[in-house]
């Protein structure tokens, strides 16, 4: 059943109209898919992968029995079926250069003439599937005539159900910022919407912040800014200092993939496109890495079916060519705007709010006992819960900048 929002005319300032999208993957895609994940082989047990810490990635044991489970007993169109009672839209935008890209995204409308433009944006490995429990959450608590936002959730070019990127220019997360602001001030937000982003999100967030007018505020719940001057490890909490612990263990035998992604993203691209198996792994180890509570299996089936019948790996890596440089991120524009920054302690990068507040104007930070990484599909209610205080708190001032 599709639900009751609808398309509502915005304001006389729309002059992006979306056409409504159902997902509907072939059945010959689907049949194509099962026909390669029988044919393909588990390695042998290893040293390495009997390993039950996953100290060194996924596990024999894990990998058989996914396998099992992906052959005989999940149902990709019962999927669909949960994914089709949100309302998604796909809508044409048109850049600076002329190039054009079709844009994917759910959106829940509000009634209410005072409704506050709420954009989420995911990141990698995720995709708009992330954000669907904060979907339910919202539709359960409120009705199209006493939802308070609009909300908005694209899929970021080259993930899933949007095109991808350029292939005859260079494309990261400055052209993503500039393309989803085209879209937003299309669709009639132009006079001024906020964005929350994790993972990939989180930057593109920032970079909206930062140079586009009507991005007024930005929270998010991934913060990896560089150590500012002067730090002392003394004056963070014992949560910070375990945070701090844990950012350095990613960036010592947790990063391999991003490297990976920097350096080699055209063979990475190949290799993780030809096998459903490989992609499962490759994947599969981040549900699990970067979570407190490891996901059940079949979200993360869900997740990793979704990139292999969309093609979304190889197209869906490029930013890290931007981004990554080695053991430290590079340092960002200070955001001037009203910023948010909710931390969760099994996040890859757990940075001191110290740290986030010297790289913006930091007006409202909480740090949670429980969470990680891909906090919108772990800890849905408390995200939101911060959300929509920090809408309450910077909306009022921000809508008038």
């Amino acid at each position: 059943m599709i639900l009751p929002y609808t398309m509502f005319p915005l304001s006389t300032s729309t002059t992006t109209f979306a056409d409504p999208f159902k997902v509907n993957i072939p059945d010959s895609a689907i049949d194509e898919f099962k026909t390669l994940l029988r044919l393909s082989k588990l390695a042998p047990q290893t040293y390495e992968n009997s390993q039950e810490d996953w100290r060194y990635g996924v596990t024999g044991e894990w990998m058989r029995e996914a396998k099992e489970k992906w052959l005989n007993d999940f149902d990709w169109k019962k999927r669909e079926e949960y994914i089709n009672t949100f309302p998604h839209y796909t809508a044409s935008v048109v850049d600076d250069n002329q190039k054009e890209y079709s844009i994917h995204f759910i959106a829940l409308y509000s009634e209410r003439k005072d409704a506050v433009p709420l954009v989420l944006l995911h990141g990698w490995p995720g995709s708009f599937l992330e954000f669907l429990p904060t979907l339910d959450l919202l539709k359960d608590k409120y009705t199209p005539a006493t939802l308070p936002y609009h909300v908005i959730i694209p899929s970021l070019p080259g993930f899933t159900f949007s095109s991808p990127p350029p292939l005859d220019q260079n494309f990261g997360v400055a052209d993503v910022a500039r393309i989803f602001d085209k879209l937003l001030v299309g669709l009639g937000f132009g006079d001024g919407y906020l964005v929350q982003g994790g993972d990939i999100g989180s930057r593109v967030g920032r970079v909206m912040a930062q140079d586009h007018a009507s991005c007024k505020a930005v929270h998010v719940n991934f913060c990896p800014v560089p150590e500012p001057s002067g730090f002392d490890v003394a004056t963070v909490n014992e949560a910070e200092r375990k945070g701090l612990e844990r950012a350095a263990w990613f960036r010592s035998v947790g990063s391999a993939y991003a490297i990976t992604h920097a350096t080699r993203p055209g063979t990475i691209g190949f290799v993780l496109a030809s096998n459903p198996l490989a992609l499962l792994a490759w994947i599969g180890e981040k549900f699990f890495e970067w979570t407190d509570d490891h996901p059940p299996l079949d979200t993360i089936l869900e997740a990793v079916t979704l990139y292999w019948l969309t093609e979304t790996f190889p197209r869906a890596i490029y930013t890290y060519r931007h981004y990554y440089a080695g053991a430290s991120p590079p340092a960002s524009a200070y955001i001037t705007k009203p910023f948010g920054f909710s931390w969760f302690p099994k996040e890859v990068i757990p940075v001191p709010k110290s740290w986030a507040a010297a790289a913006g104007n930091l007006v409202f930070f909480r740090q949670h006992e429980k969470g990680g990484h891909f906090a919108a599909l772990e800890v849905p209610e408390v995200l939101l819960k911060d959300i929509e205080e920090f809408v309450e708190q910077v909306w009022p001032e921000a809508k008038r900048q």
